[in-house]
């Protein structure tokens, strides 16, 4: 058995192209608005958000039949409608431009999937059965959702703007990698996740003193 590629992409800007306009492609289209990306959607009929969507400017709709130059341009393919033979078009259309096509839930039209996913600010947590259980991955990522809490996007917040500090000021790799295990291993998650905010930068100033 071949394993999938784990992979993120940055679609700041990045044309994503979504055909079919009910639900499952609703939460397709939301997710991708999240990334930045800059969606196109065709389908005859769409669900009231994604019409309240395209009616602030949000995506581009093309209220009518899937064509093949609605490719044109498209970074990543989703075929979200409940059509098979639609589906399967856009899957032989994709295959000729050698573009990335999810279909879902048909894995094995698939050159690429969708996990769950758990964010905590810059914290995202990927979960993949290959297509073989979506239920028991949304279950894991439930699970992991209940053990990484909101306070891990504010403790990568605050490495981030001290990792720079730390770059800056301490020339030494052997003590900068010492001060960003002081920072890992000490027990500021807890206070965040207590709110004890006051006490956060106390154990900062103390991981950082030298």
């Amino acid at each position: 058995m071949s394993y999938l590629y784990p992979v993120y992409f940055k679609l700041d800007h990045k044309l994503c192209l979504v055909v079919g306009g009910g639900r499952v492609a609703e939460r397709k289209i939301g997710s991708l608005l999240e990334c930045g990306a800059v969606v196109r959607v065709v389908s005859p009929a769409v669900t009231p958000l994604i019409g309240q969507w395209n009616c602030q400017e949000k995506l581009e709709l093309r209220q009518r039949e899937y064509q093949p130059n609605d490719l044109d341009d498209a970074f990543l393919v989703f075929a979200a409608t409940n059509q098979p033979k639609v589906n399967q078009r856009i899957v032989k259309d994709c295959q000729m431009k050698n573009l990335p096509i999810n279909v879902v839930d048909d894995p094995e039209n698939c050159n690429f999937t969708v996990p769950s996913v758990v964010r905590r600010g810059r914290l995202s947590i990927a979960v993949s059965t290959k297509g073989a259980s979506p239920m028991l991955a949304a279950k894991i990522r439930r699970q992991l959702a209940e053990q990484f809490g909101p306070e891990y996007g504010e403790f990568l917040e605050i490495l981030a703007d001290l990792r720079q500090r730390i770059l800056y000021e301490v020339e030494e790799i052997e003590e900068r990698q010492e001060i960003f295990k002081k920072l890992i291993e000490s027990d500021i998650l807890e206070l965040l996740r207590e709110n004890k905010h006051g006490q956060v930068k106390e154990r900062i100033d103390k991981c950082l003193s030298r």
